[in-house]
């Protein structure tokens, strides 16, 4: 079968057991599960239940689709993303992203943990992702193009809705809610970048690093939805003071500021 035939096959096999139709899509990153948690009316549909699904593995990735209701809409929410560096294609990666546009998601919301660049940017503190640098070697549209899907070649003048930052930046400032805006460089990965890679991504005007992201970007934007990025920066990437980064320190820091990130992307989802 062609990717959109597999595509449509996987939107099927969710719709016997689910009828509603999601209008916004979210992929929760590393150590940030907890908003799936929070739904109305929760359905939960493992990945291995899902055709064409790859299975997460990474820690704090459950591995799981939710779906529900926020602010009144109904959502999907990826509860675990997938990464090149677990050995997936970017294809696989980005399988679920057009299976959600399938569904009827018109609007994604896409979360990671990262690491802050800009001196100005805090362990702890959100980001709305302005832009990207695409540093994966690697693009999901690459291959055979299916003009069902979108356009063989996608403008990405506005890869992050303009819309959704300003409307983002409102509601944090309703909240009392201090956000940056910035660049997400996506690199490959697993292992962590070297003091002269920190210092390279300033150099080229990266505000923040991490390993995902912008294939689920670049795929949804190829589909016309419109994207808002969130990204928790998990720790502080000084070149001339850098100290050993583990997975679990990660996760402690994304789970520590996750409670702020759930609350706002229930009040966007709500106004959307």
């Amino acid at each position: 079968m062609s990717e959109y035939e597999l595509v449509q096959d996987a939107a099927r096999s969710i719709g016997l057991v689910t009828k509603d139709q999601p209008e916004v899509g979210i992929v929760l990153g590393t150590g940030l599960g907890a908003l799936a948690s929070t739904l109305d009316k929760p359905l939960t549909i493992p990945y291995s239940a899902v055709p064409g699904f790859p299975v997460s593995t990474v820690e704090s990735h459950e591995g799981r689709l939710v779906m529900g209701v926020v602010g009144g809409r109904n959502v999907a929410i990826m509860q675990g993303r997938f990464h090149k560096y677990e050995g997936f294609s970017l294809k696989q990666v980005t399988f679920p992203v057009r299976v959600m546009k399938a569904l009827g998601v018109k609007t994604l919301i896409v979360t990671n943990a990262c690491g802050s660049i800009n001196p100005l940017f805090k362990s702890g503190e959100l980001m709305l992702i302005d832009d990207y640098i695409n540093l994966l070697g690697d693009n999901p549209l690459i291959g055979v193009n299916d003009e069902r899907f979108g356009p063989r070649f996608p403008d990405m003048s506005e890869p992050y809705s303009q819309r959704l930052l300003s409307l983002a930046e409102e509601i944090a400032m309703s909240m009392q809610l201090n956000v940056h805006r910035g660049v997400y460089a996506a690199v490959i990965g697993p292992s962590i970048e070297t003091r002269a890679e920190y210092r390279l991504l300033r150099l080229i005007g990266a505000d923040v690093v991490g390993m995902s992201t912008v294939p689920e970007t670049i795929v949804a934007r190829h589909m016309g939805m419109e994207v808002l990025g969130i990204s928790i920066i998990t720790d502080e990437c000084s070149p001339d003071s850098l100290k050993p980064l583990y997975l679990e320190d990660v996760i402690a820091a994304a789970r520590m500021a996750e409670p702020l990130m759930t609350s706002l992307i229930g009040k966007i989802v709500e106004i959307l």
